[in-house]
């Protein structure tokens, strides 16, 4: 199996995409100042110092203090003065043969021994001591280590024209104090910015990933056909046209996945239909052709017996006859019913709806079947006497009661009573036929509607019937939008079905 792959926040990966691009440009300046700032600050002390030196040559050599330490510092120029303090410059100005000097600050002893007695006296410039920074015509800037203060310093030592030495320097100390200072001055504010900064854009990021995160929410329901979640966020940018789309392709989604499911479902019952339709078809078939089947081998045997003269006397041809007639009148009359149960299923028999009399109707059923009702030896009840009017398709009507009364005497026992009534209902009536015998297995009552269904094939094939008659029944009475049902009691069976008394 695939592992899945790991999701990262787009939150997350702003906020530490932008706390990492600060840390890496404290980090950068801290290691430029560390490695560069020095340097730099030397490259502009040595500018410094040497726009000293041109001061420094504008000095008179008669204002040079006398070795007897009488001051001329008050007849310096203001701009040497100024320069001097504001840049952190000390020099010294001595004569050839070291008899008259000129510094600043006063006093300043050390730094005059060291220009006559350490480079003034050896006029070669290139035995200065420490590294070399700059050299000129008339100078030589170097960094070097003072070991008597124990201080690194730029120096700007030479020769003037006139004859002068002079010697200035500029302590390295303050810069390196500097860089020092400014390198953990850029950290701790460096902390505190990222501190305050990463909250910020976390508080920002959420702001603008709520609505992205919302929309990968609304897409993983979409994907579990979970429509009902909507865009609802309000960026003010393109991600609300995005949430808006989303929001149509979802209704449209759902839109279309429920007609393909209807369509669906209409496919399903249509394939059922065909289904069903092709083992009803089968079914019909074989039902007929076993219903036909025994009729037409009687009429082909006792017609074959008829002309191979296997009975001379006339009686037996009467009977031989008499058989053929009777197996003829079945098919004929099977026949018949299928092109009626046809037609009903077909719906192009349609019920004609009319009011009459169900009583008339009812004992109009009973005196056709008078001679049948005889033979069974069947006591037959109908009390009612009043006109029942109902609205119905009378002929239809007539063909259910005959059904229904036909069914009762054929299956009597016991008492041999048959007992019709019409029960009045608030808008309805019902017609019940009951009948004494054996009450039908539970397990066969919902199939008693089936074309062909027997209960008892023998004593159907004995009375001449074929299992369309209650089919024929079902068909009328659904066609009428009515009920219809059978009920078993201790003593017999019961049938039963409504009609429209409004």
């Amino acid at each position: 199996m695939k592992k899945p792959k790991k999701i990262r926040s787009i939150k997350h990966q702003i906020t530490f995409t932008f706390i990492g691009l600060m840390l890496l440009s404290i980090l950068t300046i801290s290691i430029i100042n560390g490695v560069f700032l020095e340097k730099y600050y030397v490259a502009q002390k040595t500018e410094t110092l040497l726009d000293a030196k041109d001061v420094l040559s504008q000095i008179d050599t008669d204002s040079l203090t006398e070795d007897d330490g009488e001051s001329e510092q008050e007849s310096l120029p203001s701009e040497i003065v100024q320069s001097s303090s504001r840049n952190n410059l000390t020099w010294v100005l001595i004569n050839e043969d070291n008899t008259r000097y000129l510094c600043w600050p006063e006093n300043e002893d050390q730094l005059r021994s060291k220009l006559f007695f350490g480079y003034a006296s050896d006029l070669d410039m290139d035995n200065g001591k420490g590294k070399t920074l700059k050299e000129t015509d008339d100078c030589v800037v170097q960094q070097v280590h003072d070991r008597f203060v124990g201080m690194d310093y730029v120096e700007c030592w030479g020769k003037f024209d006139n004859g002068n030495y002079f010697l200035i320097r500029s302590p390295l100390e303050s810069i390196q104090e500097s860089a020092n200072i400014s390198n953990k001055f850029y950290f701790f504010v460096g902390i505190v910015i990222i501190v305050i900064s990463g909250m910020c854009v976390m508080a920002v990021t959420r702001r603008l990933t709520k609505p992205i995160s919302e929309l990968t929410e609304l897409s993983r329901k979409m994907t579990d056909l979970d429509f009902e979640a909507r865009y609802k966020s309000k960026a003010g940018n393109e991600i609300d046209v995005l949430g808006d789309n989303f929001n149509k392709m979802s209704s449209q989604l759902e839109n279309t996945i429920s007609e393909l499911k209807s369509a669906n479902n209409e496919l399903q019952k249509d394939i059922a239909d065909k289904v069903k339709i092709d083992e009803m078809r089968k079914e019909f078939l074989d039902n007929v052709s076993h219903e036909l089947k025994t009729p037409i081998a009687l009429v082909q045997g006792y017609a074959e017996g008829l002309k191979e003269n296997i009975n001379d006397d006339p009686e037996s041809m009467d009977f031989y006859c008499d058989v053929i007639i009777d197996e003829a009148s079945k098919m004929n009359k099977l026949v018949k019913n299928l092109l009626t149960l046809n037609q009903l299923e077909s719906g192009k028999d349609a019920a004609v709806m009319e009011r009459f009399d169900l009583t008339a109707l009812v004992n109009g059923v009973l005196s056709t079947m008078d001679i049948m009702i005889r033979q069974k030896e069947a006591s037959v009840i109908f009390n009612e006497k009043e006109p029942i009017y109902v609205w119905a398709d009378e002929f239809k009507t007539e063909e259910v009661v005959t059904n229904y009364v036909s069914n009762a005497l054929n299956h009597l026992d016991g008492e041999k009573i048959v007992e019709i009534k019409i029960l009045k209902l608030e808008t309805q009536v019902k017609v019940t036929v009951f009948n004494t015998g054996t009450p039908i297995p539970e397990a066969d009552l919902p199939n008693l509607w089936n074309k062909f269904y027997k209960v008892d094939k023998a004593r159907t094939r004995e009375y001449g019937g074929s299992g369309i008659g209650l089919s024929i029944v079902k068909a009328i009475l659904e066609g009428m939008n009515q009920e219809y049902g059978v009920q078993n009691f201790d003593n017999g069976v019961e049938f039963w079905f409504t009609l429209d008394r409004k």
